[in-house]
């Protein structure tokens, strides 16, 4: 954890239609000073829209080699980079070389997070997808925002569903591959 954090508590109720995955998650983030709403928010998010086993938190903003989030198979093997906001081309084409799966999900505009990886190297680049958020709504969802949070995050047809603290919300999630195949 790093020195000076803040440490959010968030029980979750998780209802992903799209893939069949319902769960209860109690999660701890740890929010580095320079870290603001929106980046821990993309983040929460990332880890609730990817869910599966071996899914943990890294150490975020403070990580220089690993992504936001990271999937794990029961060997310690990574299948899921999980990055979020707008890595660099190199830590991307890294990731995605590492493991069986690589997405990013960002609070940033997408246009101007993909332009920025225009021309370069990025391993199975055509496979990786952006994921954003309608304008908006991680400010509103920020507003919410407690050190201790229950939400409940309910996903159909890439349609959020966030109710958080009391404050319901609602986005799609907008998907662009980073490359057009």
């Amino acid at each position: 954890m790093a020195a000076g954090a803040t440490i959010h508590t968030f029980d979750v109720q998780l209802a992903d239609v799209d893939r069949g995955v319902y769960d209860e998650l109690s999660l701890r983030l740890a929010r580095h000073p320079s870290e603001t709403d929106a980046y821990m928010l993309t983040r929460l998010l990332a880890y609730c829209l990817e869910y599966a086993d071996g899914i943990a938190f890294t150490e975020g903003v403070a990580a220089t080699d690993e992504p936001a989030v990271l999937v794990r198979d029961s060997t310690g093997r990574v299948t899921g980079w999980i990055e979020v906001g707008a890595p660099d081309a190199t830590r991307l084409h890294y990731g995605s070389k590492l493991a069986d799966r690589a997405v990013v999900y960002t609070y940033r505009d997408p246009a101007k997070v993909i332009a920025n990886w225009a021309g370069k190297t990025i391993h199975k680049a055509d496979a990786i997808v952006l994921h954003s958020f309608d304008a908006g709504f991680l400010d509103d969802a920020a507003s919410a925002l407690a050190r201790r949070n229950t939400m409940t995050v309910s996903v159909t047809e890439r349609q959020i569903y966030l109710e958080l603290n009391g404050v319901h919300l609602s986005t799609t999630v907008h998907e662009r591959p980073i490359r057009a195949l």
